[in-house]
């Protein structure tokens, strides 16, 4: 599995995957506003006029695929602090088609490989919905732990986070 800038033409990838997954309805329905849910949104708040990945301080946009069946997910990163010491993982989304299959886990591991080795990062956060027992489960397969539960209505989050010390020695 490698990963890629994302592109453009990935949103409607992306849309797709949201729209036919019952799993994202069931999680955000009407009350997760923010969440971009159609291609046009995803285009204007991650790529630039070229179409390419937006250049920023804090941003890194990644689509995650294999050589044989091409994009298999999409995930962002991004920096929590100005020393870029504290990346934070989010909307992590695996093609439908293919759910169950590990793709999610690989897709941690391979941000995770590039985050400590590449930007040389000191810690990896993510946040999951208390009600979304699959993710919290494979978030904790590639070594996350919980840190904290935040209040965020109409459900609570898991924060949990990953420090370069314990994915070493994993």
């Amino acid at each position: 599995m490698r990963l890629r800038p994302y592109k453009s033409c990935d949103a409607a990838i992306i849309e797709n995957w949201i729209k036919d997954e019952d799993v994202f309805l069931k999680w955000g329905g009407n009350h997760f506003g923010p969440f971009p849910i159609n291609g046009e949104i995803i285009d204007n708040k991650y790529t630039n006029d070229n179409g390419d990945c937006k250049e920023a301080d804090n941003f890194y946009p990644w689509i995650a695929f294999t050589d044989e069946d091409g994009v298999v997910g999409h995930f962002i990163m991004r920096y929590l602090h100005g020393d870029n010491k504290i990346l934070r993982f989010g909307w992590v989304v695996v093609d439908n088609s293919i759910r169950g299959k590990g793709y999610g886990a690989q897709m941690l591991s391979k941000g995770l490989e590039y985050a400590f080795n590449i930007l040389g990062v000191d810690k990896v956060t993510i946040g999951v919905f208390e009600n979304n027992e699959i993710a919290h489960a494979c978030y904790k397969k590639v070594g996350f732990v919980d840190t904290e539960i935040v209040k965020y209505e109409p459900w609570n989050i898991i924060e949990m986070e990953l420090l370069k010390s314990d994915y070493i020695e994993k």
